[in-house]
């Protein structure tokens, strides 16, 4: 297994709610501050020790959506003309959910606009957030 400069190994495994594994970058899995918290060595979490990260509440095809996001972010971090990463409107909510608990609460807006949804899904999406109860 290939070893980064840290001696951790340059993939890690991402399992979704439904059994799906996703093996990725650990540069790209990073981008999501998330599990990069959960991958760091010095919390001794199992995450870090297995190079594994189990979601409970999120399923595959969104799992894999995230996935495909984190490369994309990862591509085109430094560039100026970003293509469009397609997103299918029925992910649109879920996306956002699972974005908030990788990239916390804040980040909703800057996700979503990222994730490259028109102004009037956006405009929508945002409104309905806006109305659900989100605390615990």
């Amino acid at each position: 297994m290939a070893l980064n400069d840290e001696g951790q190994t340059n993939y890690v495994t991402l399992v979704s709610s439904d059994g799906f594994e996703f093996k990725i970058l650990r540069s790209a899995a990073c981008i999501a501050p998330t599990i990069k918290n959960m991958l760091n060595p010095a919390t001794g979490w199992q995450e870090a020790r297995e190079n594994r990260c189990i979601f409970k509440d999120i399923n595959g095809i969104v799992l894999e959506k995230i996935c495909e996001y984190l490369y994309y972010n990862e591509k085109y971090e430094n560039c100026k003309d970003i293509p469009d990463l397609d997103i299918p409107p029925e992910l649109c909510l879920e996306l956002v959910m699972a974005a908030d608990y990788l990239q916390g609460m804040a980040s909703r807006r800057r996700l979503a606009k990222e994730l490259v949804l028109s102004a009037m899904q956006f405009d929508r999406l945002t409104r309905f957030l806006n109305t659900l109860d989100l605390t615990c």
